[in-house]
């Protein structure tokens, strides 16, 4: 992967939806942000968020699509498709409990992720920046939960 904090900040800037990710950081929290993100290359098809699982790690969009879909008894509903310049996984990223929903690759999609460890680590290293990351995330959740066919789309 060739892709520098500034494709995942330019990605980011330019997400016009209702529930995006809109942190306000300087060029210099973003590059202080890139050193506790891992990017990450996903090919299509893969899931990236496997519904039922205990994890908390949120993942930042840079290119490409994610469809968000969970699955019951009846089969498999389509909640949401997430492009460049959102966010997923911040539902269980705050609450600790498993994944709501599966979300797939549905094309090569370039995403940085950022594990609830490196979170902690920045939060004590950088409480401001860290601070930003939370209500930028909050942000996507609270506007999610307000917009019913989002709702079931917080991951």
């Amino acid at each position: 992967m060739s892709s520098t904090i500034q494709d995942l900040c330019r990605a980011i800037s330019q997400n016009t939806s209702y529930d995006a990710f809109a942190p306000a950081l300087s060029a210099q929290q973003w590059e202080m942000l890139a050193t506790y993100l891992q990017p990450l290359d996903v090919p299509p098809g893969q899931i990236l968020i496997d519904q039922g699982a205990q994890d908390r790690t949120v993942y930042f969009i840079e290119k490409g699509t994610l469809s968000v879909h969970v699955i019951h008894s009846s089969g498999q509903m389509q909640l949401a498709i997430l492009n460049a310049g959102s966010v997923v996984g911040e539902g269980a990223f705050f609450s600790r409990l498993p994944r709501s929903a599966n979300v797939i690759a549905t094309g090569p999609t370039q995403l940085w992720r950022m594990t609830s460890i490196r979170f902690s680590e920045m939060a004590n290293r950088q409480p401001a920046l860290a601070l930003e990351i939370t209500m930028a995330l909050g942000s996507v959740i609270a506007k999610r939960m307000v917009n019913k066919p989002k709702r079931v789309a917080v991951t």
